[in-house]
């Protein structure tokens, strides 16, 4: 299996990770995937009352400059570890 598709079907079984996953981590998860599918940040960061908007954005900042493949590697790797806490809870 390739890295797009074993990418792909990660990005799937994130969609299945418990309530209780922290927003910290959902905040990682959503930077490496964006990462992974755009690039580095295009937009602007949103204002200061756009407390959700403005942390995903931080989040997707934080890992500006990864490659595309990195960015899947490192999401492939995160879901793996928070699919395993889960289990283990």
């Amino acid at each position: 299996m390739g890295l797009k598709e074993d990418f792909e079907e990660h990005a799937e079984l994130a969609k299945t990770l418990p309530e209780s996953t922290s927003n910290e981590n959902k905040l990682i998860l959503y930077g490496l995937y964006k990462q992974a599918t755009v690039g580095n940040v295009d937009t602007s960061r949103p204002g200061i009352f756009n407390m959700r908007d403005r942390a995903k954005w931080d989040a997707w900042k934080a890992v500006e400059g990864k490659s595309k493949d990195e960015a899947m590697n490192d999401y492939i790797t995160k879901v793996k570890q928070l699919k395993e806490e889960a289990a283990s809870a």
